[in-house]
């Protein structure tokens, strides 16, 4: 029961974000700006370090990774609750890909990042992603929250 607890607090922490971003009716957006369609994306908005390309791309995988972590927590979780070790283990497997891919990301966009302070902040992000892990009781909630802030002042919405 304790662990339910856990991860609804994490969903919480994670889905409320910094509140700095225009999250309009996503409920899954935490913080991060979420993609618009293609055929209306206008171009990407300068930003206060003029890697525009590089932000959007941050904040969307991190949009998409979260929903999908949180989602396999959940799902972990309740079948863990109810015995299915199978569903458990598969879930599990999700959860740490998504923070994978999202890891990925980050590392990749640090990468291309012209800021010297984009650019490490990326890194810390991706350092940070890559320590989640399944294990809710594990997550620095404060660190991970202190540097999502850095992310939201680099990359205005």
């Amino acid at each position: 029961m304790r662990r339910v607890f856990a991860v609804t607090a994490l969903a919480g922490l994670l889905l409320a974000g910094s509140g700095c971003a225009d999250r309009g009716d996503d409920p899954f957006a935490v913080g991060f700006a979420s993609p618009a369609p293609a055929a209306t994306s206008p171009t990407p908005a300068p930003t206060a370090t003029g890697d525009a390309g590089v932000c959007a791309r941050a904040k969307q995988s991190g949009s998409a990774a979260v929903q999908t972590y949180v989602a396999k927590l959940a799902e972990m979780l309740r079948s863990g609750a109810t015995g299915d070790r199978s569903a458990e283990k598969s879930a599990q497997r999700d959860a740490e890909a998504a923070l994978a891919g999202w890891r990925d990301v980050l590392r990749e966009q640090s990468r291309k990042a012209t800021d010297p302070g984009l650019r490490t902040l990326l890194a810390d992000l991706a350092t940070e992603v890559a320590g989640l892990g399944t294990d809710v009781r594990a997550i620095d909630e404060t660190e991970f929250d202190r540097l999502q802030q850095r992310l939201d002042q680099l990359c205005p919405a």
